[in-house]
């Protein structure tokens, strides 16, 4: 079957292949350099990590496994220890790599720490999930939380390349491949307007299906929005900050939920706010309010949140990464593909945004529970 490249020119080239059966290119990537290979892999994908560890050994490679926990509990300092860890007992030197096997928390943990290891060494990803293939994978930030907030230690780390293998999103729940596309909808608001063309005029059912044509256009769209935008600004100096739309109010929410909130879900609910939030400092047409209600209803996702915890949550936002000084900033649209970063000059405006999204009934404050 075909593959689709797209090209990445961030933190140095290299490509983001899309398409079924991609794991056999994963040597020609590596490069004949390498030597040593350390996949890291979670305890859910130990068969995948294993076999891709297979694959490496008989191309005549030294590879071992890392296994690390699961989704969020990966990206801890003590996990990050034992990947240095693994590294320093097998001597793993500047020409060795690591690749990572799993979403989003996978290639953040593994990204940082081959940016870290010897200051730096080679990184391929292989994403298992929708989040992972548009978002985590590409772009090279990669980073870790502590008990103050969600990233806030990282480097900008460049991969090798990117193997979104739509194979492995076979075996992924339901739930989570539609609160990935919460990430693809975000492309859809900041950049091409297609997306949401695309998730207007299919059905639920049709959007999920991994074999066939929607979802794979999706992605690749969304792929495409993110090289982009990275090629252009890979630290996050200016124009990056657009793709966080959504993500202020979202990782409040994960520090909130202790990160049992899948990172799609606050997505949605967080790009709701921003809507809301747009409407009052921007002039955001109250109908592309309305459209991010519905297209991430139709996917299933979340659009409200708790309404008892408005304090908690703003006091984690003032810690967000686009805050200067005492200023919070947040991403807000004009209009569909014009996101900007603006500076919220009185935080009341959020509190009355807030309540346009504050659910009361229990039964919607779980989010996708998986």
């Amino acid at each position: 079957m075909s593959v689709t490249t797209i090209d990445v020119d961030a933190g140095g080239r290299y490509p983001v292949l899309v398409g079924h059966g991609l794991l056999g290119q994963l040597p020609e990537l590596l490069g004949p350099q390498a030597e040593k290979v350390l996949v890291i892999h979670p305890r859910a994908l130990r068969t995948t990590g294993e076999t891709v560890r297979d694959d490496l050994a008989a191309a005549g490679l030294d590879a071992i496994v890392a296994e690390i926990p699961d989704a969020e509990e990966a990206k801890h300092i003590q996990v990050a220890a034992f990947c240095w860890q693994v590294l320093g007992q097998s001597d793993f030197t500047r020409t060795d790599a690591i690749v990572t096997v799993g979403g989003g928390a996978v290639s953040d943990l593994g990204g940082f720490v081959a940016a870290t290891w010897l200051r730096g060494i080679r990184v391929i990803h292989i994403p298992t999930t929708v989040l992972g293939m548009v978002d985590a994978a590409v772009g090279g930030k990669t980073g870790i939380n502590t008990a103050e907030g969600k990233n806030l230690v990282g480097a900008f780390h460049a991969p090798a390349g990117v193997l979104a293998d739509l194979d492995t999103l076979r075996t992924l729940p339901e739930n989570e491949l539609f609160t990935g596309l919460a990430e693809v909808v975000k492309a859809g608001f900041i950049a091409d307007p297609a997306i949401l063309d695309l998730i207007r005029d299919h059905t639920r059912e049709e959007i999920g299906d991994v074999d066939g044509p929607v979802l794979r256009e999706l992605i690749e769209r969304a792929i495409a929005v993110k090289a982009e935008v990275v090629s252009g600004d890979f630290t996050e100096a200016g124009r990056r900050e657009i793709l966080n739309y959504g993500h202020t109010l979202a990782h409040a929410i994960e520090h909130k939920e202790r990160y049992q909130w899948r990172h799609g879900a606050a997505v949605s609910v967080g790009m709701v706010f921003a809507a809301e939030v747009a409407a009052m400092v921007r002039n955001l047409p109250a109908e592309v309010v309305d459209e991010h209600r519905e297209l991430l209803s139709k996917l299933g996702l979340p659009t409200g949140y708790r309404s008892d915890v408005w304090p908690q949550l703003l006091e984690t936002m003032r810690r967000d990464k686009k805050t200067r000084g005492s200023m919070l900033r947040m991403v807000l649209l004009s209009e569909i593909g014009a996101p900007a970063t603006v500076e919220i000059p009185d935080v009341s405006l959020l509190h009355t945004a807030y309540q346009e999204i504050g659910e009361e009934s229990p039964r919607k404050l779980l989010g996708p529970t998986l």
